[in-house]
């Protein structure tokens, strides 16, 4: 999958409008008009159309995360950072860069406030079967041992399933 056809479905599935677009990627970190932002949209073959870069995609997500969810609350147990008083922003997550299938199914389980049972329940309506622990592998870090990379037909049929959930 692309990451324009990842957009392309997220925005279909959770009904955004071109405005809430506009928000989404300023929350983000990434301001964009709707002019620059309506590319994305278009296909290959389209006049005006733009790939979607990682970044882009990567902001996209935080947005979303931002705007379902609200800001990120800093801990309260962290030793305090000496900063003169002023307040540090927090370091954005590493795959605002460059999201992988994972990233971008751990960022809509974040933003969806998904739980286990959900994703489970999600991909069942989208018709494919998957176990908690089949999932589980899939939110494991990319070194472990029990990683398993999200394939593109995994991450379609969990859009398709979050279509059917929200859109219907």
């Amino acid at each position: 999958m692309t990451k324009n056809d990842i957009l392309i479905r997220l925005r279909y599935a959770l009904n955004i409008t071109d405005l809430a677009l506009v928000d989404i990627f300023a929350l983000g970190g990434k301001p964009m008009k709707v002019e620059a932002i309506r590319p994305l949209f278009l296909k290959k073959e389209d006049p005006g159309y733009r790939e979607c870069d990682g970044s882009t995609l990567g902001s996209f997500l935080q947005g979303l995360i931002v705007s379902r969810r609200g800001p990120r609350e800093e801990q309260t147990n962290q030793r305090p950072q000496p900063t003169g008083g002023r307040k540090l922003p927090s370091a954005p997550p590493s795959w605002q860069n460059n999201p992988s299938n994972n990233d971008v199914l751990k960022a809509l389980r974040i933003a969806l406030q998904l739980k286990d049972v959900d994703v489970v329940d999600t991909m069942r309506a989208a018709g494919a079967d998957l176990t908690v622990s089949e999932l589980n592998t899939l939110f494991r870090k990319e070194g472990h041992s029990k990683y398993q990379a999200c394939g593109d037909q995994f991450l379609r049929n969990f859009l398709n399933g979050i279509t059917k959930k929200y859109r219907i």
